[in-house]
C-alpha cells in the first residue's frame, strides 16, 4: 500500500463529524471557540471593528458617492461547496450574492437584466475557502450607489438566507479604499485534529504527554518512482536520499508538542511554501507568488466539548497566522508536520522540505473538516492576541 493512501487514512479514520458539530455550535452562537482553547482567547480579535474597517469617507459626491459595507460572517464548512461561486453548487458566495441583490442600484440591475444575469451584488472576500471549511469571520466587501442602504438591511437579508449555517457578525460602511483581500494584513487559521478513543487509551511518555500512532509504511522505491513520473517543473529531491536506511521509516509515535516545536520553527521567516501548497503553479519566482510570512504557529492539545464524549474528545489544535497562505497551504502543512513528528524527525525537517522541487516530498492535505478561517486582520499583528499563547 502506498504512502499517499496510508496517509489519506489515517487523517479520515476519526471522529471529524464531532468537530463538524462544534464548528456548527460556533456559527450558531452556541458555544465560542474559548470553550476549546480557554476564555482568554482572542480577547482583541472579538472586538471586529476596532482598526480593521477604515473610516468611512466622508466625501459623499462624485466617485465617492458610491457606499460601501464591510461585511463580517460565520459559517459552517459542512453545509457548504466552498466559498466561490460554482455552476449547480451550493456556496458561500452565491448565497451572499443573492442576497445582495436587492440592495443593487438601478444602473446596474438593468445592466443585468439586460444580459440576462439574475439581481445579485458582488461580494469581494478576504480569501476563499474550500468545501468543507469553516470559517468564523470571514470577511466580504460590497459597494451601491443607492443612499437608502443600511446596514441592518444587509445583516438581516443574509441571516434569512441559510438560517444555521450561515450568521452575519458585523456589517459596517466604510471607505470606499477598503478592500477586503489587498489591504488584509493577515489571516488566522485553526486546525483540530481529533484523537480516536483506542489513541487516548496509549501510554504516556515520560513527559506524561499521550503518544498518538501514525500507522504509515512509507515505501521508498514508490516515493522515488513516484516523483520519477512527474514533470520538469516538479522533479526534484524527495528528501530521502539513496544511502537512507529503510529502517528509519518503519512506523513512528508523535507527540503534540514534537508538532509544536517543528511548527515554530517557520515562525518570524519569510519563506517559500510552493511546495505545500496544491492547485497552484509551481513558480520559481521570488516574491508573492509562493513566499509567505507566518507569524505565529502553534499546537496545543486540548478537549474538545462534546455531547458524546463525557469527558470531551481529546483534539490537537494548530494555530496559524501568515500576512497569506497559497491554496491547501494550512492542510499540507498539517499533515506533513504530523508525519514528520511521527517520523523522528529534526526540529527543521519542515524547513529542510522548503528546498524540495517535488510536491510528492509534502504529505497529502489533511481533510478539509478540521480547518477553520478564525479571523482577518487590517492592523499589525499582535503576538499576545493568539488562540494558543507562546510559553
Amino acid at each position: 500500500m502506498g504512502f499517499g493512501r496510508e496517509c489519506f487514512q489515517f487523517m479520515s479514520a476519526r471522529p471529524w463529524q464531532q468537530v463538524m458539530d462544534f464548528y456548527s455550535d460556533v456559527v450558531k452562537d452556541r458555544k465560542p471557540l474559548s470553550a476549546l482553547l480557554g476564555k482568554a482567547c482572542l480577547s482583541k480579535s472579538n472586538i471586529y471593528n476596532r482598526l480593521e474597517s477604515l473610516p468611512p469617507s466622508q466625501d459623499k459626491g462624485g466617485r465617492w458617492a458610491r457606499l460601501t459595507f464591510k461585511i463580517v460572517v460565520s459559517y459552517h464548512g459542512g453545509s457548504f461547496d466552498g466559498w466561490q461561486r460554482q455552476p449547480g453548487l451550493n456556496t458561500v458566495q452565491s448565497v451572499v450574492e443573492k442576497s445582495l441583490g436587492k440592495f443593487v442600484d438601478e444602473r446596474k440591475a438593468q445592466m443585468l437584466k439586460d444580459k440576462g444575469l439574475p439581481l445579485e451584488g458582488a461580494a469581494l472576500v478576504a480569501g476563499r475557502t474550500d468545501k468543507g471549511v469553516t470559517a468564523v469571520h470571514q470577511v466580504c466587501s460590497f459597494y451601491t450607489w443607492r443612499k437608502d442602504v443600511k446596514s441592518q438591511d444587509i445583516t438581516d437579508a443574509i441571516n434569512s438566507a441559510a438560517p444555521g449555517k450561515l450568521r452575519v457578525i458585523s456589517v459596517t460602511e466604510v471607505s470606499r479604499a477598503f478592500h477586503p483581500n489587498f489591504t488584509a494584513k493577515w489571516r488566522r487559521y485553526l486546525y483540530i485534529f481529533p484523537f480516536n478513543d483506542e489513541e487516548d487509551m496509549e501510554q504516556s511518555n515520560q513527559s506524561g504527554e499521550n503518544v498518538q500512532n501514525f500507522k504509515s509504511k512509507e515505501n521508498y522505491h514508490e516515493h522515488k518512482n513516484g516523483c520519477d513520473q512527474c514533470n520538469e517543473a516538479n522533479v526534484g529531491n524527495l528528501v530521502i536520499n539513496d544511502n537512507e536506511d529503510l529502517e528509519t521509516l518503519k512506523p513512528r509515535e508523535f507527540t503534540v508538542s514534537r508538532v509544536n516545536q517543528l511548527l515554530q520553527k517557520l515562525e518570524g521567516k519569510l519563506l517559500s511554501y510552493k511546495m505545500f501548497a496544491r492547485d497552484t503553479k509551481p513558480s520559481r519566482n521570488e516574491g508573492p507568488p509562493t513566499e509567505c510570512f507566518l507569524y505565529h504557529a502553534r499546537a496545543k492539545e486540548s478537549k474538545l466539548p462534546c455531547s458524546e464524549h463525557e469527558k470531551g474528545r481529546r483534539v490537537m489544535c494548530i494555530e496559524l497566522v501568515a500576512n497569506r497562505f497559497l491554496r491547501r497551504m494550512v492542510r499540507v502543512l498539517v499533515a506533513t508536520s504530523i508525519r514528520e513528528a511521527a517520523a523522528g524527525a529534526d526540529e527543521d525537517a519542515l524547513l529542510k522540505l522548503m528546498d524540495a522541487t517535488c510536491r510528492r516530498a509534502t504529505a497529502p492535505p489533511a481533510p478539509p473538516d478540521g480547518l477553520c478561517l478564525v479571523d482577518v486582520g487590517y492592523e499589525e499583528f499582535d503576538p499576545q492576541d493568539c488562540l494558543i499563547l507562546k510559553e
